[in-house]
């Protein structure tokens, strides 16, 4: 065959930076971050800010202006734009297309950043928005919620809902930087706090068995707001996601995202309850639906089990909810399957446990066993 073949493969790096105050006027990190950049081309700075962080934080707007008042090569756009936080923003593509729309007015080119302040919802909409304007804006993250500090936000992905389904509409793009903030947690819900503390759970009982018993000897304390543990769970839980990402197929051309245990179910129930479940409350449920699953198939033993359970518990998670009961194949949370096969393609891939510390992918699951799990955890 008469043809011309390419190769070439691009180099990713970006820092994901812990702090406290991050505005703060004698916090040089942002500052630093952006002198390392400077170049002969003028740039700008354009802020998409969750409406939430600023309920909770009244004068963040008036800080990040004082902040960038005085840095060469840079300009701020004033007008921030403030946007309704939760998964619920993501739902429509309105939110989108005005970020879209003043990404044009305010003439934010290719050597500017689109700087996106809140919670995952936020970080995934405008990330989406800047990956798809200008086909690709520089984007830094500014997480403010447990969840987004420790997992989605120090990720590669983007994204919004679409005809009912999570993230069907997004990419694959990373930041070029990633700032903590741990004080924006101080202002948390309990729920939001609670709700980010499923994905380390998640993470370490497939990749950590040692961080995991850090999770049990310390669930107490996280429960009851101890920052110290917190910022320790964040770092920890940001590194080994970080270590996924770098092992091989942080874009998921594969069938395998091993890094979605639980998600299979939390996606659909998520959807199911209108998103007024929690993406980590609903995480926590399908931690406990594929723990029960893994045990029930002969492949963890039960008392592990029974101990994922009992940490989720003493965190504050609920493990069960009605929308997550199996009765059978027609079982709404049951679509969940095919909707997660679908969303990769090829054929379906699930992670279960092994052992805690040790997952293994399977290619099915069995129906009536999926009954037996849920059952299980309700009666745990």
């Amino acid at each position: 065959m008469d043809h011309i073949e390419q190769t070439f493969s691009v180099r990713f790096a970006y820092k994901v930076f812990f702090t406290n105050h991050l505005f703060s006027p004698d916090n040089s990190l942002f500052h630093d971050f952006l002198k390392e950049t400077v170049t002969g081309v003028p740039k700008k700075l354009f802020f998409v800010i969750d409406a939430g962080v600023i309920a909770h934080h009244p004068g963040l707007q008036e800080q990040v202006r004082n902040y960038f008042a005085r840095i060469p090569g840079y300009t701020l756009v004033q007008n921030m734009m403030v946007i309704a936080g939760g998964e619920q923003v993501k739902n429509t593509e309105a939110a989108f297309y005005e970020i879209v729309r003043a990404v044009d007015a305010y003439g934010i080119d290719r050597h500017s950043y689109v700087v996106a302040i809140g919670g995952g919802a936020v970080l995934d909409l405008a990330g989406y928005a800047a990956a798809v304007s200008h086909r690709g804006i520089r984007h830094i993250r500014v997480p403010t919620t447990v969840l987004s500090q420790n997992d989605s936000g120090v990720g590669v992905k983007n994204g919004i809902n679409f005809q009912g389904k999570k993230n069907f509409l997004g990419t694959f793009v990373p930041p070029v930087a990633v700032f903590n903030d741990y004080v924006f947690l101080t202002t948390l819900s309990k729920e939001e706090w609670r709700s980010g503390m499923s994905e380390a759970v998640k993470v370490s009982l497939i990749k950590d068995r040692v961080f995991f018993e850090w999770l049990k000897a310390n669930a107490a304390l996280l429960a009851d707001r101890n920052m110290e543990a917190m910022q320790y769970l964040v770092k920890r839980c940001a590194a080994l996601h970080l270590q996924h990402i770098a092992g091989g197929d942080p874009f998921e051309m594969g069938s395998s995202r091993p890094l979605d245990f639980g998600h299979w179910s939390a996606h659909k129930v998520e959807q199911l309850s209108g998103f007024t479940i929690r993406h980590g409350e609903a995480v926590a449920m399908g931690i406990a639906l594929d723990s029960a699953y893994s045990f029930l198939s002969g492949r963890l033993e039960e008392a592990d089990a029974k101990t994922i359970v009992a940490v989720l518990k003493a965190l504050g998670f609920s493990v069960t909810h009605p929308l997550m009961d199996i009765q059978n194949e027609e079982s709404p949370v049951l679509k969940g399957l095919h909707e997660f096969r679908e969303h990769l393609g090829g054929q379906l891939t699930i992670m279960l446990l092994e052992s805690i510390g040790r997952g293994v992918e399977v290619h099915e699951l069995d129906t009536v066993l999926l009954q037996e799990a849920s059952q299980w955890v309700k009666s745990c």
